[in-house]
């Protein structure tokens, strides 16, 4: 491995909004989450929130080391839930699956790609763990938000119907809503 004396400054500005936005999710994951099998999918991706973000602003994709192993994460949270007496995994696996398939048609259609659908089931998966109510919220969240960031893009100047918008950061922004929102509530 080659350290590049360049990456340093760049590294700094990173650290400098991503290691704040993690704390911050951490926190919040824990205490609208609450200790229990659920709070894995959150923890997950509090590690990964800010890279996503990052990568998917800066060259539109979600790489898959960072998107994948939510997979697992989710598995294991699933497993351990229903072995704790926390019930049968349907919701979890039924709304990681809707998420999943909702934007896979989009991809089809040509309107998303596919580390946003590869995002979408990790996410769903996550959500659903909470309930119905915050499976659906974030979706919701999350597309209005990038819906409205498409319209600014739309109607900026110089802006086309070609322009792309990074939709990642708008799916994670409806999850962290929706984490919140779960919490508030206490579904």
């Amino acid at each position: 491995m080659v350290f590049v004396v360049d990456e340093a400054p760049r590294l700094r500005v990173r650290l400098a909004w991503q290691l704040p936005l993690t704390l911050v999710l951490g926190v919040l994951a824990v205490l609208c989450v609450g200790i229990r099998p659920a709070l894995i999918v959150p923890l997950y991706l509090v590690v990964v929130t800010g890279e996503l973000c990052r990568v998917d602003i800066a060259e539109h994709r979600l790489p898959n080391v960072l998107v994948l192993p939510g997979y697992g994460f989710a598995a294991v949270a699933l497993v351990w839930q229903w072995a704790s007496g926390g019930g049968p995994p349907w919701t979890g696996l039924a709304a990681g699956a809707a998420w999943f398939a909702f934007l896979l048609l989009m991809n089809l259609a040509g309107g998303m790609g596919m580390g946003d659908v590869k995002l979408a089931g990790v996410l769903g998966l996550g959500l659903g763990m909470l309930g119905v109510v915050p499976a659906i919220a974030g979706i919701v969240i999350g597309f209005l938000a990038g819906g409205a960031a498409g319209l600014v893009a739309l109607v900026s100047p110089g802006a086309g119907l070609l322009r792309r918008i990074p939709f990642g950061p708008f799916l994670l922004l409806g999850f962290w809503a929706s984490v919140a929102l779960a919490g508030w509530l206490r579904i």
